[in-house]
Formats: C-alpha cells, structure tokens, sequence
C-alpha cells in the first residue's frame, strides 16, 4: 500500500472512484439503480466512480447506499478522554457547581402571620 500522503489529491479520488465501483459491480448493481437508491443523478455517479468527485454529499449517499459508510467512522467518533483528562474535567465541573447553603435556620419569632 502506498502511503496516502505521498499521492496526488487525483490519484486519492481515482482510487476512491475505481474502489467504489468494483464494489458496485461485486454487488451486481448497475449504476443506474445505484444512482436511483442513492438519489444521485446518473451522470454524478459515473463522475464520482471516475475519481471526479465535486459533491461530498453525493459521495455519502452512494458510501450509504453501498454499506460502506463505516469507512468515514474514525471520523464522525468523538475522542476519548484521557482519565486524568475526565479527571480534571468533572472535578472543575463540580467546582463550578458547589452547592451553595443557607446560613441559618428560620426563627418562628421572626415569621410574619399572614392570611393562609
């Protein structure tokens, strides 16, 4: 495997391109009826699986349609936090958040009579 970094942006989209349609074709779907599942025109498919690839969007639904979607995870996951990271956090929430008392009791000298 090449390293990523070492390609050109159109060797990356090629490649994507290439890959997304011997997926299409293993799965024995033609591009019409992915482009119809996907909700993409017929003719941005065949952009994207030439490595010419101008809608993110489109890119996910095809990714969506073909079950490939899991490749963008790593992405979308939220960083997990050190423990002494969640250490420092809940500790200066609770800092924040320190409850607060009252300084005294209620005297019943002190209490006004009213009507209730």
């Amino acid at each position: 495997m090449d390293d990523i970094y070492m390609l050109a942006d159109a060797a990356i989209l090629n490649r994507i391109g290439s890959r997304l349609k011997a997926v299409r074709l293993k799965q024995n779907i033609t591009q019409q009826s992915l482009a119809d599942a996907a909700g993409v025109s017929l003719s941005s498919l065949k952009k994207i699986e030439k490595g010419e690839i101008g809608s993110f969007d489109s890119l996910l639904r095809v990714l969506r349609t073909l079950g490939k979607l899991d490749v963008l995870q790593p992405l979308v996951d939220e960083e997990q936090m050190s423990p002494s990271e969640y250490y420092e956090l809940v500790h200066s929430e609770r800092a924040k958040h320190q409850r607060q008392r009252a300084a005294g009791r209620l005297h019943n000298g002190d209490k006004e009579e009213t009507e209730w």
